[in-house]
């Protein structure tokens, strides 16, 4: 019977095997940020899916998408967009995605911040002179009666408000530029 020995290993020059291509947790990663972009693409409007440098297969993809009513349809069209999506460059998309989110962040901040000014000029004079100090072009004399028309109704009872001057007032901030 013959004596079993170890075969001789070298491991003084032994680095870790060098892999060629990506893992298989990275390819799935990949394929679901894939998937998630293609989801968010659908949602743009087509005024912004026009503008986009996509092929024109991947484009029609979306607008079938868009007409498919079935749930079942939806989910094997989208699975056909995210094929298509691998073949073409998704760096368009993502900045198309985010310029949309980022649009509708503003739209939001630009509303919280409209409807802050508002409370403080009906809440405080002090705040008038702040808006003045901030907006020098802005009609005052328009601004003043808003002010007084929206503090009147909201020291009526609740079942007389209107609430057409506190529209107004809002209106009225939301037209005026750079309301910070």
């Amino acid at each position: 019977m013959r004596a079993h020995r170890p075969l001789a290993v070298d491991d003084t020059n032994a680095a870790p095997p060098a892999f060629d291509r990506p893992s298989k947790t990275q390819l799935k990663k990949a394929s679901h940020d894939l998937q998630d972009l293609g989801e968010a693409v659908v949602a743009l409007p087509e005024d912004r899916l026009a503008g986009l440098p996509i092929d024109e297969s991947l484009l029609d993809a979306i607008r079938e998408f868009k007409r498919t009513r079935s749930h079942e349809g939806k989910r094997r069209q989208m699975q056909y967009i995210g094929k298509l999506m691998r073949r073409t460059d998704p760096e368009p998309l993502r900045e198309a995605v985010a310029a949309m989110q980022l649009g509708r962040a503003k739209d939001a901040l630009a509303l919280h911040e409209a409807e802050r000014w508002r409370s403080e000029l009906i809440a405080s004079d002090d705040a008038l002179t702040r808006w003045t100090a901030k907006h020098p072009d802005s009609d005052l004399q328009q601004l003043r009666s808003l002010i007084r028309a929206a503090r009147k109704d909201a020291a009526a009872t609740p079942e007389q408000r209107s609430g057409k001057a506190y529209r107004e007032l809002f209106k009225f901030i939301r037209e005026q530029p750079d309301h910070e």
